[in-house]
């Protein structure tokens, strides 16, 4: 007989506390992770609000870590982090508060460098392949297509 079939709610909110625990979570990711569970829907219900309360679940919280920690380590651009919010049920308000965590001037800096470098590594020798290239790329990292199309007249004026 599978562990999680016989579960009380009690070792439900204990994993689901240290689910939270290891990283921040949202609330589409823990009622995923309470699918597995076989408990009621009300005791389900009382466990997302047990994990509310007790602050191991905040969907701010989550929303501004999600938003800087993917500009910092996978360059993403505002885009792409909106875009992977909404994915995960976050509200439109809670998206707004999340990228307001992205300092204007780091973001504007990051891209210059992001651009620039991956200009400088595209081996392409026809140019509007060379621009499609560069500008798919950016686009895919969620950046803004007019930051893009303005690099991109800037990086050729400099050829």
């Amino acid at each position: 007989m599978n562990s999680k079939s016989t579960s009380s709610v009690s070792e439900v909110i204990q994993k689901l506390e240290s689910y939270c625990s290891y990283q921040e979570r949202c609330h589409a990711e823990v009622q995923e992770k309470l699918r597995g569970f076989a408990i009621a829907s009300i005791d389900k219900e009382r466990v997302i609000v047990h994990l509310i309360d007790t602050n191991f679940l905040n969907e701010e919280r989550f929303a501004s870590l999600f938003a800087i920690s993917k500009f910092h380590q996978k360059k993403w651009g505002k885009i792409r982090i909106k875009n992977e919010l909404k994915a995960r049920r976050i509200s439109d308000y809670l998206i707004i508060k999340g990228l307001k965590e992205i300092p204007m001037e780091e973001y504007e800096t990051t891209f210059e460098t992001l651009s620039e470098k991956h200009w400088e590594t595209l081996p392409e020798r026809d140019s509007s392949k060379k621009r499609k290239k560069f500008c798919d790329y950016l686009l895919r990292k969620g950046w803004e297509s007019d930051m893009i199309y303005a690099k991109l007249k800037q990086l050729e004026k400099s050829i």
